[in-house]
């Protein structure tokens, strides 16, 4: 299941439309394990009645424990080193159509992952839906 969205800080709201936008585009079965952080707009009581509205199971890391969420936190890494740090964006706007790019042009569709066997996202969700 894949969705992002952009906004000046973490808030509910946002969390809920990308979560949203990505249950109606990738339509996930029910028993979806859907993996986050401790962060307050995916604890909150809104948030976990959505997931439960969807059949999605909550997973959510232990407190302090990064490496619980190891596979999110080395995407933003990656985002980062690759492509934020290298650019300086003049507009929200100018930085979230740059981060699109990297993430719906490059990172899903080309990059190769070690956590999917060395293929992009769009790869092994491919084959996995095929077997």
């Amino acid at each position: 299941m894949r969705s992002w969205s952009t906004s000046k800080s973490p808030n509910q709201d946002i969390a809920l439309e990308a979560l949203d936008v990505a249950v109606e585009s990738r339509r996930p079965r029910r028993g979806l394990i859907h993996h986050t952080d401790r962060g307050g707009q995916y604890s909150s009581g809104a948030y976990q009645d959505r997931l439960d509205e969807y059949g999605i199971v909550c997973s959510m890391s232990r407190p302090g424990q990064c490496l619980d969420n190891a596979v999110a936190e080395s995407f933003f890494h990656t985002l980062k080193t690759e492509w934020i740090y290298h650019a300086h964006y003049k507009t929200r706007r100018e930085a979230r159509l740059a981060i699109f790019e990297y993430i719906e042009g490059f990172y899903n569709t080309t990059r190769m992952h070690s956590s999917l066997d060395y293929q992009s996202p769009e790869e092994y969700e491919r084959e996995s839906a095929a077997a």
